[in-house]
């Protein structure tokens, strides 16, 4: 079982930026790919960005490609999202989630947690 805690959100101006954390409960952090996705008002949850269970590989939803950055610490069982360049269609809430598998880039996660809001104005 794993426990994710989002942070960092807020309210900022288009072209600025912001970093969102996630800090997971567990000693085993390094066994689960990390992922953030995103929902905006009435559209559906959308993947945005995973890295792998080591931190070595990333991927990227192409609307966030060279904007956003995801990392991860082991050491301190965090991951985060660096968003750089953020523009009003980047205004949603903003989900951590951690998959046993190891995969990048899908929907089906096992642990969710509760989110963080993003509001970009224009």
């Amino acid at each position: 079982q794993v426990q994710l805690v989002e942070s960092g959100g807020g309210l900022v101006q288009t072209g600025g930026s912001l970093r969102l954390s996630c800090a997971a409960s567990g000693r085993t952090f390094s066994s689960y790919a990390m992922g953030w996705f995103r929902q905006a008002p009435g559209k559906e949850r959308e993947f945005v960005a995973a890295v792998s269970r080591s931190g070595r590989n990333q991927n990227y939803a192409d609307s966030v490609k060279d904007r956003f950055t995801i990392s991860r610490d082991n050491a301190k069982n965090t991951v985060y999202l660096q968003m750089n360049s953020l523009k009003p269609e980047d205004t949603a809430v903003y989900y951590c989630a951690a998959d046993s598998k190891g995969r990048l880039g899908v929907l089906d996660y096992d642990y969710w947690g509760q989110g963080t809001q993003v509001t970009v104005s224009s």
